[in-house]
């Protein structure tokens, strides 16, 4: 989810002073196209040496006093962070190799359960993805070829066409780039005869949040309240802002008024999870596939004595009924691929979306 927050001392040798920069507004009220404001604030952090020690101990304490999904994540599998302390502090020596430091760290954090935690070296990335790699994938390339055919239309990172039975048919694959005004105008024009419409963003690992907003914004005609947003006040694990709240306003362009189906599976996350959270909203959206991948942290960014970056999730955010969606959301239909159907090059989740759109 870009937009991310960062701190950076500047100094490869030493953890210095910092300063945590948070996003502040793209979720608050004026939420759609607000400028980009930050609030600053300055923590005073022991230094460390570029040891592997030293970056044990940087890693663990910026991930300490800024991560916001501790007490979740102890509730949903018994995360200590203390105990995860005194586990992998005896594995680091000053005999290690840079990659063993690395590696060790990278597991250190996947601890977390976390897509969007993350370490950044100059030769490799410790990243953890249990939270589609342990699911089926219900989603087929070769399957959506087949329904979108040769003659589909491209507008920006939308694919999209009128299926047989006049039923729309949109791919977003990514929320890596902006979408235009004039491509959803376009893409809703050519589309406005169907009967409903079928939004398949399965797969779609997130990106820019405006994104998600521009393309959720063409199915409200008012503003609607979509969910809420705290910031970390502190470092003990429960320093939270009072929530605030995410209000989501309708586009001033072409806007989608009929039945429409939202596709999801397990490697839907991030700013693509937020995009299901507003839809859900909106009373004639059905979301059909596998429970999405969550991700529901802004991210905030710091670096390392050795000069190694980490990204790991700092600003909690919740549904409109103030849930958290870190771990995912359930689709109102739960429906996966049947391996019957795909291989008769038949997408179960698309043909139960079209008979719900038409009941």
């Amino acid at each position: 989810m870009e937009g991310n927050t960062n701190t950076n001392n500047g100094n490869k040798g030493a953890w210095q002073r910092m300063t945590s920069t948070f996003h502040a507004v793209t979720l608050l009220p004026l939420f759609l196209f607000a400028p980009l404001l930050f609030l600053v604030s300055c923590v005073d952090e022991e230094e460390y040496p570029d040891t592997p020690s030293g970056n044990f101990e940087a890693l663990w304490r910026i991930i300490d006093e800024h991560y916001c999904f501790f007490d979740v994540k102890e509730k949903e599998y018994g995360l200590d962070w203390n105990e995860v302390y005194r586990r992998y502090k005896p594995q680091f020596n000053p005999n290690m190799t840079e990659n063993q430091e690395f590696e060790v760290l990278a597991n250190m954090i996947s601890e977390l359960r976390d897509g969007h935690v993350n370490l950044y070296s100059t030769f490799d990335v410790g990243r953890n993805w249990s939270w589609h790699e342990d699911f089926p994938q219900n989603f087929s390339e070769a399957l959506q070829r087949i329904y979108l055919g040769n003659d589909y239309k491209i507008a920006g990172s939308l694919r999209y066409r009128i299926l047989d039975d006049n039923i729309g048919y949109i791919y977003c694959g990514s929320f890596q780039s902006s979408i235009g005004a004039s491509n959803l105008d376009n893409v809703l024009s050519y589309l406005a005869p169907c009967n409903a419409l079928i939004i398949d963003i399965r797969d779609n690992g997130g990106g820019q949040l405006t994104a998600a907003e521009q393309l959720a914004s063409r199915f409200t005609n008012e503003e609607t309240l979509v969910g809420y947003l705290q910031h970390k006040t502190g470092k003990a694990h429960n320093d939270f802002s009072a929530m605030k709240e995410q209000r989501l306003k309708p586009a001033s362009g072409l806007r989608w008024q009929k039945r429409v189906a939202v596709l999801t599976n397990r490697s839907v996350y991030s700013a693509a999870n937020e995009f299901v959270k507003y839809m859900r909203c909106f009373p004639n959206v059905i979301t059909v596939g596998d429970k999405t991948g969550g991700g529901a942290g802004m991210p905030f960014s710091s670096e390392l004595p050795k000069g190694w970056g980490v990204r790991f999730s700092a600003c909690p955010m919740y549904d409109r009924n103030h849930q958290t969606t870190e771990f995912g959301i359930e689709p109102d239909h739960q429906v996966g691929i049947a391996a019957s159907d795909e291989l008769q090059g038949i997408d179960t989740i698309i043909e139960f979306a079209r008979k719900k759109l038409v009941e």
